[in-house]
């Protein structure tokens, strides 16, 4: 097998659209470890659970960004990086790819994160028909796992960056992922479908020092756009999402808009000043990385 140049996946159709961010701090300031983010969020269901596919804002927030990791992340800066995939090799026709695994990640249960987990999530992932042209699926060892495509396809690494291929584990998998057992930053100390998702930062992570700055996070889902201007205006939560900001009479121009979010600045929430437009960037990984200043 040939390595594909990963600089050469930069400049591709699908990557260059997604390199929009600067990561520059909105305070001025590093990261600060600590505090509660507070979300007024829309999208929430009854029905949502953790092993399906999510539609609404609420549940990509909470599982894609918070409880669950994907192999493969953009970066706040709009870079391709590994997240639980530490490098990929892919042949000189992008029809087979190799990728190296973490051997540091441990699920919400203490039970190493390895390939039979990727090798299973993968096949899920198939078998829902979020991935596709996929006729091969094999680990190579316990941090290494093979994909065979249909299609040359460069832009393969990046897809696996959807927000929506999260690795679940593979053991007692139903009942696992039933109650919310990921590799991300924050383990589920309460969920209830439809209202509210309360997150924890776990002890030790791989991480740690780079990401998941708050100790709590806590989504409520809030389906009125005015109500949950109500919420962001009176300070009960940090953020809202889908608001009419020419509402806010009460704190004025201390409201950020962040794509489809407003912030309240004056709660010292740091940020990078510009985020990307497509799903793999803070928009919805707010709880790992924004932080309280």
């Amino acid at each position: 097998m040939k390595t594909v140049d990963r600089r050469a996946l930069f400049t591709s159709g699908a990557a260059a659209a997604l390199l929009a961010a600067t990561g520059v701090s909105a305070a001025g300031t590093g990261p600060q470890p600590g505090g509660r983010l507070r979300a007024a969020l829309s999208g929430a269901s009854r029905t949502d659970t953790w092993g399906a596919p999510h539609s609404g804002l609420f549940m990509q927030a909470a599982a894609q960004g918070a409880v669950f990791d994907t192999l493969t992340e953009i970066a706040a800066e709009g870079t391709l990086r590994g997240e639980l995939a530490t490098r990929w090799t892919g042949s000189a026709d992008a029809r087979e790819w190799i990728f190296d695994l973490r051997e540091d990640a441990v699920f919400h249960n203490g039970i190493p994160f390895g390939a039979v987990d990727v090798v299973a999530s993968l096949h899920r992932h198939c078998g829902n028909g979020l991935l596709q042209d996929v006729t091969e699926i094999q680990a190579t060892g316990h941090a290494s796992v093979r994909v065979v495509l249909a299609y040359s396809n460069a832009d393969f690494p990046f897809l696996l960056s959807d927000p929506r291929l999260v690795i679940y584990p593979a053991h007692e998998t139903e009942a696992a992922i039933k109650a919310g057992v990921g590799t991300g930053l924050y383990k589920v100390k309460q969920f209830l479908p439809g209202r509210q998702f309360l997150g924890v930062r776990v002890e030790t992570h791989y991480k740690d020092g780079k990401s998941g700055w708050f100790e709590t996070v806590e989504f409520t889902s809030v389906p009125d756009a005015r109500v949950r201007a109500q919420a962001l205006e009176g300070g009960y939560v940090d953020v809202a999402d889908q608001i009419d900001p020419s509402g806010l009479t009460g704190i004025g121009g201390a409201v950020k808009i962040v794509q489809k979010f407003a912030v309240r600045v004056e709660a010292s929430l740091g940020m990078s000043d510009v985020s990307g437009t497509r799903w793999p960037l803070d928009n919805y990984r707010m709880a790992e990385r924004w932080w309280l200043t």
